[in-house]
């Protein structure tokens, strides 16, 4: 049994795959094994990096689960005490794992620990998935240090002590066995975006911690296995955010939460009617209308997570930006987590 299990779903790409056993190589940590999930693979890529990179365990699925599908698939496989999740668009730093595990290592509370995330094209800045360690407002919009929407930070040394986060992106996160054998796995109705996010959520109901561990770094490609103006993606991540919020918030907290939810959604909208943006006009109505079409999804989702409950959702709702960081963003114009007004962990 290995200590560490890294889990890299793979749909295709065969470069990009490549790039990233390329860089696990030289790993400096070895007590881990590579699984790389074939999720339906269409273009030969998995089978020459096995001829290429005899060291990896394929993980084979005939269609294509999506980001929580195939990472679900490949995480069954692992008998070791910590999972780590990464993207096929990443490399890694020769240090980049030892980190993660002495961190889990030292506190059986932290459930997930995410690296620094820098981009893989301009090594000095943060990358648009996860940076420093993610955050959320009330309303649901997740954010991260080092990104605010589309102001992305320069890495000058701001973020170098381990801290709580909110969140820790499913591009790169070293997860424990032990605490996904008590919430669950990713939600496969999710399919890809924002199941992490949900996952973590489930983790702070149960407990556990979230924490960014800067020692660790990865370098991602955003964008590289689906580019950040598909409408697909972007209906995703639209019906990904109502579903975890309708998930994983008691009834009376939905009550007042929501309506204010859906008028954010509705002002959405009407700006991207008045700028002609009419790919996120339809992003924004198709993940509503989806929402709907998963309301069995989610009553059964709600009773799993209600069942988890050892903090009282007063202590959960603390750890969240208690304002709107969409209207910060586009109405006070600030561009960095640092500059909210009240934001914890400054």
């Amino acid at each position: 049994m290995h200590k560490a299990a890294v889990v890299i779903p793979h749909y295709s790409g065969g470069e990009i795959l490549c790039r990233c056993l390329h860089s696990l190589r030289r790993t400096a940590y070895r007590d881990f094994e590579i699984v790389v999930v074939d999720n339906g693979c269409p273009d030969g890529s998995v089978q020459a990096a096995e001829k290429a990179f005899p060291e990896i365990r394929v993980v084979r699925s005939a269609v294509n689960l999506g980001f929580a599908g195939g990472c679900n698939l490949g995480i069954r496989t692992t008998t070791s005490p910590f999972v780590v999740l990464l993207n096929n668009d990443t490399e890694v730093d020769a240090g980049w794992l030892e980190p993660l595990v002495r961190t889990a290592e030292a506190d059986s509370r932290i459930a997930a620990i995410q690296p620094k995330i820098l981009s893989l094209h301009n090594r000095q800045r943060f990358d648009y998935c996860g940076a420093a360690g993610g955050e959320m407002d009330l309303f649901g919009y997740p954010f991260a240090w080092g990104r605010l929407f589309e102001s992305i930070e320069e890495d000058h040394g701001q973020f170098e002590r381990p801290k709580e986060v909110f969140w820790a992106t499913g591009a790169a996160v070293l997860l424990r066995k032990s605490a996904l054998n008590r919430i669950g796995l990713l939600d496969e109705t999710f399919f890809a975006h924002m199941e992490e996010i949900d996952l973590d959520f489930r983790l702070h109901w149960a407990g556990y911690e979230v924490v960014f561990q800067p020692e660790s770094v990865v370098y991602h490609q955003t964008g590289g296995t689906l580019g950040e103006d598909d409408l697909r993606k972007m209906v995703l991540n639209h019906r990904n955010s109502i579903l975890m919020l309708l998930k994983n918030h008691t009834a009376a907290t939905l009550s007042w939460l929501f309506p204010m939810r859906l008028l954010l959604e509705a002002v959405t909208v009407a700006a991207s009617l008045l700028k002609a943006d009419w790919k996120r006009a339809i992003a924004v109505l198709s993940g509503l209308a989806g929402a709907v079409k998963c309301w069995r999804t989610v009553v059964a989702g709600r009773k799993c997570v209600a069942s988890l409950h050892t903090r009282s959702e007063t202590a959960l709702l603390h750890r969240m930006y208690r304002g709107s960081v969409a209207l910060e963003y586009y109405l006070c114009r600030r561009t960095k987590a640092g500059d909210l007004v009240g934001i914890r962990g400054k």
